[in-house]
């Protein structure tokens, strides 16, 4: 056999150093790269010295509640807003453009067959919702103050309606 033939059927690893040097890279380069890897994708997380992310603060900031409870009395009719006020605030963004096919307000022609049903029936469906209008009961205003946003804007189309009683006020606790 020729020497060359001999050396076609070697490696590079020659030597037992070789050889000894090629396990430890074949072991070795593979757990660095994953140690660099997850040191880079994790990284971006971890809070730098000094930071303030564990403050008694930051941490009540992103743990406190998303909305709050506000109740209402019921009797403070100082502070119930009047029908124009809550259509200006609630109702004209779509009565007032006629988005979404609502009637617009002041237009006797398209409020007449809604008017012809009375006013139990319009507030009816301006608490509990009608076609693409979503129910305002239970919203910003009291069903009160919808109540008087109904009859500003039946009134405004061409409608004869009284202003609604207002809500008897709630009896003491004192009693």
């Amino acid at each position: 056999m020729s020497h060359d033939a001999h050396d076609s059927h070697e490696g590079p690893i020659k030597t037992p150093k070789q050889l000894a040097w090629a396990v430890f890279f074949a072991f070795a380069v593979p757990i660095l790269v994953i140690i660099l890897l997850a040191n880079y994708v994790s990284g971006q997380f971890k809070p730098a010295a000094g930071s303030t992310g564990m403050e008694a603060e930051a941490v009540a900031e992103r743990i406190k509640p998303i909305g709050n409870v506000v109740v209402k009395a019921a009797g403070d009719l100082a502070a119930m807003k009047t029908g124009e006020q809550v259509y200006q605030a609630q109702c004209a963004a779509c009565h007032g453009t006629g988005a979404a096919g609502a009637p617009k307000l002041a237009d006797a022609a398209a409020w007449g067959p809604r008017l012809k049903g009375g006013f139990d029936a319009l507030l009816n469906s301006a608490l509990k919702g009608k076609g693409a209008m979503g129910a305002q009961g239970g919203g910003d205003f009291s069903d009160y103050e919808i109540a008087r946003a109904v009859v500003y804007m039946a009134n405004q189309s061409g409608g004869k309606f009284d202003e609604p009683k207002a809500p008897a006020a709630p009896a003491s606790a004192a009693q």
